[in-house]
Order: C-alpha cells, then sequence, then structure tokens
C-alpha cells in the first residue's frame, strides 16, 4: 500500500472508535484460535458421562429422574427432581457427554476463523480473475462470464452451499497441531480437522462478489489515460492488468474480501448446524447439539451463538474502517 493509504488508514482508526472495537473482538478471536490447545481447560472431544449439562459458574440447574417404584403392591413411576451445582472446572458448563462448553467454543473459534479465511483466498483466486478479464476485455467475454455469475446468483447461497456439499461429497484435511506436538497441550487432539470441502464450498458461492466488483474497477481503470498509453507502446494484456488494472482495482476488492469472510462465518456455521461440516468442533454443531436442550440446557447453544455473534461484528467494523479509510468517496464515521 501506498503511504497514503497507510496514513487514511491510521487516521480513520484514531477517529472510529468501531474500528478500535473490532480490531480487539478479531484479535481475540485470532488469539483464541491460534492458541486454543493452550486456552482450552479441558480435551472438547473428551467425554464424561456423569458431568452431563453442569451450569455455567453463577447457575444452578434442575434435573429430574424418573424411577419406579413398588407402591401397595403395584409399579408407580416416581420422579425426583434433584438440583446440579456449577463446578469451577467448567466455567460454561458442559453438554449431555460432558465435554467442556468453553473448550469446545474456543475449538469452533479456530474453525469459524480457518474457513472464513480459506473461503475468501478461494473466492478471490476464482473471483477476481474472472472479473479483471470481464471488465478490461469487454464484449462478448464480459458478456459469457457475468452470464455465468448470473446463474449463480439465481440460488440462495444457503440452497447452492448444500447442493455443492452433496456433489463433492464431504472431504477433510487433518493438520498436525503444533501446540501438541511440541508437548505443551498433551491432553488435546493431536490434529485439527479442516472441513476442506466446507472451505471450497463456500469460495465457490462468494467468488461471485468478488468477480463483479473486480470487473466493475477494470471498466473503469481500462479507460483511464495511462492504460492506454501502456498498450499504444506494445505493452502485453497480461502486463497491462498486472500493473495498472489489478493495482488500481485492489482497494475495493480489499474491502469487499474483509465483509465477505463475516458472510464465510455465517454460511460455514449454517453448514455445520445442518451437518455438512466434517468436523464437530464447530460453533454451528455446537448449536445443533443444544437446539434440543434450550429449556433446561441453555447454555450448550448459546455461548456458541454468542461467538458466532462477536467474530462477525468483528469482520464488520474492520470492513467499515476499510471502507471509510480508503474509499474517499464514502463519508463513514471518520470519512476521508
Amino acid at each position: 500500500m501506498s503511504p497514503r493509504t497507510w496514513r487514511n488508514l491510521k487516521r480513520e482508526f484514531r477517529r472510529s472508535a468501531l474500528a478500535k472495537v473490532g480490531a480487539v473482538l478479531f484479535g481475540g478471536v485470532v488469539l483464541v484460535a491460534v492458541f486454543a490447545p493452550l486456552l482450552a481447560p479441558h480435551n472438547p472431544t473428551a467425554q464424561h458421562l456423569d458431568l452431563e449439562f453442569l451450569p455455567p459458574l453463577g447457575f444452578s440447574a434442575s434435573r429430574t429422574v424418573s424411577t419406579t417404584q413398588m407402591v401397595n403392591g403395584s409399579v408407580e413411576t416416581v420422579q425426583n427432581t434433584t438440583f446440579v451445582a456449577a463446578s469451577p472446572s467448567y466455567p460454561l458448563g458442559t453438554n449431555g457427554l460432558g465435554q467442556g462448553v468453553l473448550s469446545r467454543v474456543i475449538y469452533g473459534a479456530r474453525t469459524s476463523l480457518v474457513v472464513g479465511l480459506l473461503g475468501v483466498l478461494v473466492a478471490a483466486v476464482i473471483g477476481v480473475p474472472v472479473g479483471l478479464t470481464a471488465g478490461f476485455y469487454g464484449g462478448n467475454v464480459d458478456d459469457a462470464l457475468m452470464r455465468a455469475a448470473d446463474v449463480m446468483l439465481a440460488f440462495p447461497s444457503l440452497v447452492l452451499a448444500v447442493s455443492l456439499v452433496g456433489l463433492f461429497g464431504t472431504a477433510t484435511i487433518e493438520v498436525p497441531d503444533p501446540w501438541v506436538a511440541l508437548g505443551l497441550a498433551p491432553n488435546m487432539p493431536p490434529t485439527f480437522t479442516i472441513p476442506g470441502t466446507v472451505v471450497l464450498v463456500v469460495g465457490l458461492v462468494n467468488w461471485v462478489w468478488l468477480a463483479r466488483i473486480a470487473r466493475g474497477e477494470a471498466l473503469t481503470v481500462s479507460e483511464e489515460e495511462y492504460v492506454k498509453a501502456a498498450r499504444s507502446i506494445g505493452a502485453s494484456d497480461v502486463h497491462v492488468v498486472r500493473k495498472h488494472v489489478f493495482p488500481n482495482a485492489l482497494t475495493p476488492i480489499l474491502v469487499l474480501a474483509t465483509t465477505q469472510v463475516a458472510a464465510i462465518i455465517l454460511l460455514e456455521s449454517s453448514l455445520s448446524f445442518l451437518g455438512f461440516s466434517g468436523t464437530t468442533l464447530s460453533w454451528g454443531f455446537n448449536i445443533q447439539n443444544g437446539q434440543s436442550y434450550l429449556a433446561e440446557a441453555w447454555w450448550v447453544a448459546t455461548f456458541s451463538g454468542i461467538g458466532i455473534v462477536l467474530a462477525v461484528m468483528s469482520v464488520n467494523f474492520l470492513g467499515d474502517w476499510f471502507r471509510d479509510a480508503l474509499d474517499p468517496g464514502v463519508e463513514g464515521e471518520g470519512g476521508v
């Protein structure tokens, strides 16, 4: 980025309270995701059935157990209600398998962040070249590529994602956890599961938006005098796009890519909720796992939902900061 761009980013950051909040929240999500094995108090996959549905600290939960007893020569069902106290070892409680909710929320942050960043990368690798090609050449090339993009836009994102998962199947990538490999977290899962199909699917669903913004910028930049001058002296199309069109289209692409991370986190959570993720260490899976127990064990789903809200809010705040600082035509909180 140019020195002027850095100055705009710094000035807008100083003037925008939401940018500071977004940076703190997103930085927290990143730290939690990176250091998940060191921060999680328990193995998120270990089951302790004798500790099921422990409430969070500061709360208590009632549990009704039905037993059969002989009363006056007949069998009757007797219901006994007991109260379960919270445990300091599980500050956010446990789920139906006795797994710590805090540990699962921490590991869920890693899944959402990895899918969000890799999904945007896949979308950019597909969408940006398509958009730049369509905008630079125009004519039939533009029509063909943009009609293909319109076909993708005709389907709701979640429906298209579910269809693509059904087409490609569920594929996962097992990555060794470096903290466990170094012996710093020996009781944690030795590998981390990247839902490969979900990363590919969210990229295929969201590349259209990046392609459309790249096309619009390429159409504008291609008409500039310096681009015409470069072509008049014999510069190749690849050289013109790489040296002139793409750098000048990069700012709006970065702004949109930032906000797309939030959209992909939501889409990944939806797919995990529906059971298409391929990993159980996901915020969406935690919500699906706790939806049947909202009345008596609300914490199983609630804290993962809060994690999704905070992650999406942080990314959107950062996206607004980028937009206000890098787009001179937008008057945001700080304005440029």
